[in-house]
């Protein structure tokens, strides 16, 4: 029911950043922000799913850990609402809501928005903001053109960008993404896509690998560390080699720059 993501005035409630995740021997100033805004649903006003939410800690601790030396802070992004609500976008406004909070919170440090599914759609529209300067957009769910009116990228535009899809998603489709990643590249030269054979949507079959990949790319971006040696020949490679990079099994493992 609409009823339960209402408080008692009667509002949706306001988003929040989540408790900061911060390594063990972090430094104490904060170096960079990673935002991780959770998957949902298509249509619904509902409270968020707390499963959504909680799905997202692993992935911020194993962030956190690989940028406890640059003071890499990482928050899971609570929405007002479960879904995106056709032409309000609700996710990305509150994506956009999250940035400004870093901001307030830490000053001027670049921030990282990574998002899955709905949360990835939310990560790629929101990454305009001034202090976004990369995303990372893990299975996003993007829908058919409406009338004709593709997904926009110009917001992508001085913007590092990773796409992230299993070839088996039967949530979210694919080839969609590799046609935003085919027409971000065009004018912005720092967009790459790994396709993760054999998985699907929650990207469980390979994790170790998606999670190592994310790692990488978000360090790299925020702190300027060189790229694993697959991700930099990925940016680095026209169409279609550079957005259908396959992900190697055991990534992270080895990894040579």
């Amino acid at each position: 029911m609409a009823q339960r993501a209402l408080s008692r005035s009667g509002q949706a409630t306001p988003p929040r950043l989540g408790r900061a995740v911060r390594a063990a021997g972090a430094t104490d100033e904060v170096g960079g922000v990673a935002v991780l805004l959770p998957d949902g649903e298509p249509v619904s006003r509902r409270r968020p799913s707390a499963l959504a939410y909680a799905a997202q800690l692993p992935m911020a601790r194993a962030l956190a850990r690989a940028g406890a030396g640059e003071g890499l802070a990482v928050h899971v992004l609570r929405y007002r609402w479960r879904g995106w609500n056709t032409a309000d976008a609700h996710p990305a406004e509150d994506a956009g809501w999250a940035a400004d909070e870093v901001q307030r919170r830490y000053g001027d440090v670049p921030v990282c928005l990574v998002g899955h599914g709905m949360g990835g759609r939310a990560a790629l529209r929101a990454a305009g903001h001034g202090s976004v300067t990369s995303v990372l957009a893990l299975a996003p769910w993007l829908p058919e053109p409406a009338a004709g009116e593709p997904e926009p990228v110009q917001q992508l535009v001085g913007r590092r960008v990773l796409i992230v899809h299993g070839t088996n998603d039967e949530r979210t489709d694919p080839e969609l993404s590799y046609r935003l990643a085919e027409r971000s590249k065009k004018t912005n030269r720092d967009t790459c896509r790994f396709e993760v054979h054999s998985d699907g949507h929650a990207l469980r079959q390979h994790r170790s690998e998606v999670v190592a990949l994310a790692a990488d790319f978000v360090c790299g971006s925020l702190f300027d560390r060189s790229y694993a040696r697959p991700v930099a020949d990925a940016l680095a490679a026209p169409p279609p080699l550079g957005l259908r990079m396959p992900l190697a099994a055991g990534f992270g493992r080895s990894l040579r720059r």
